[in-house]
């Protein structure tokens, strides 16, 4: 086992100074802490947002492989597992996933799913910790935040892979008069799974249940030199080549793809959505990976 070390003199608030350092033994240039003070660590941001593609190791924690942010307040664990909501939910802690108790620099995490897990806590510098699970031999890396100045604009458009994921189909329910004729617009549902997407040209209003999925194809997100919130997407159609969209997000449950090459613009709007809480069966459907959308170099044609 790794040996458990915070390295306060980078870490701790001036707030909690004169408290925590009654308890502290220094050797090897480390300081291993009392449980209170590996609480404090924890309780110190309000949200520890988990940057996945630094993690390291080829194991897996379930629910950090899947919470964009995690908290700790008071012995109860808090996560922000969706995109959808993210920022409003709890809000802006999202939902209670679990208890937790703090040892001599470690976290003893009780997940309402996943279990009990106990985790070595270690700070990497000002504001990020290292979870480590010694029975996996993995870490993840948190940044802390506090509600106040944290980015969940950054977080959802950095993450709307999963956005589009978190509802089983998103229904076509406008298509504008401006513009030509194209295949796409007999297309009437669309449902996007990690690795590929599905469409269908049933009739508006037929239940999830009974779609039938004419279409199974690769889609690729990509992100926009120098326009953050700007996402173009590409649905692979072997029949007539790529379609390429710009998407445009208008709420939590609406998406617009604007079709540059016939000028058309359509909504979607997302039906039969999963929350990741606490079912077995949505969780499994989820779980962040490493990865970042390709660059594409375009300027935005839709007015």
């Amino acid at each position: 086992m790794r040996t458990i070390k915070l390295l306060t003199g980078y870490f701790f608030l001036a707030t909690l100074m004169v408290s925590c350092y009654a308890d502290v033994i220094i050797e090897d240039d480390y300081i291993e802490e009392s449980a209170f003070n590996t609480d404090q660590v924890l309780q110190s941001y309000d949200l520890w947002y988990v940057d996945i593609n630094a993690t390291r190791g080829g194991g897996e924690v379930p629910f950090l492989q899947r919470a964009f942010t995690i908290s700790f307040d008071r012995g109860v664990v808090y996560a922000n597992n969706n995109i959808v909501g993210i920022g409003k939910t709890g809000g802006g802690y999202g939902i209670d996933v679990g208890t937790y108790g703090s040892l001599r620099g470690i976290v003893d995490i009780d997940h309402d799913v996943d279990g009990r897990w106990a985790l070595e806590v270690y700070a990497t510098n000002s504001n990020t910790i290292e979870l480590y699970d010694a029975s996996t031999d993995t870490s993840y890396f948190l940044k802390g935040y506090q509600t106040n100045n944290f980015d969940y604009d950054m977080v959802f458009y950095d993450n709307i892979n999963y956005f589009l994921q978190e509802y089983d189909a998103w229904e076509k329910v406008y298509t504008s008069q401006a513009g030509a004729f194209n295949d796409f617009d007999n297309e009437n549902y669309l449902q996007f799974s990690p690795n590929f997407f599905r469409s269908s040209i049933d009739t508006p209003n037929t239940s999830i249940a009974s779609l039938q999925w004419d279409y199974e194809g690769d889609y690729q997100v990509y992100n926009i030199q120098g326009d953050d919130t700007l996402k173009t997407l590409t649905l692979d159609y072997d029949f007539f080549g790529d379609d390429y969209f710009e998407l445009y997000v208008i709420n939590d449950s609406t998406i617009e793809l604007y079709h540059p090459d016939s000028g058309t613009t359509y909504e979607f709007k997302g039906r039969g959505y999963q929350q990741y809480l606490k079912s077995a069966k949505a969780n499994e459907r989820k779980k962040r990976t490493k990865s970042s959308n390709p660059m594409m170099k375009v300027v935005r044609k839709k007015a």
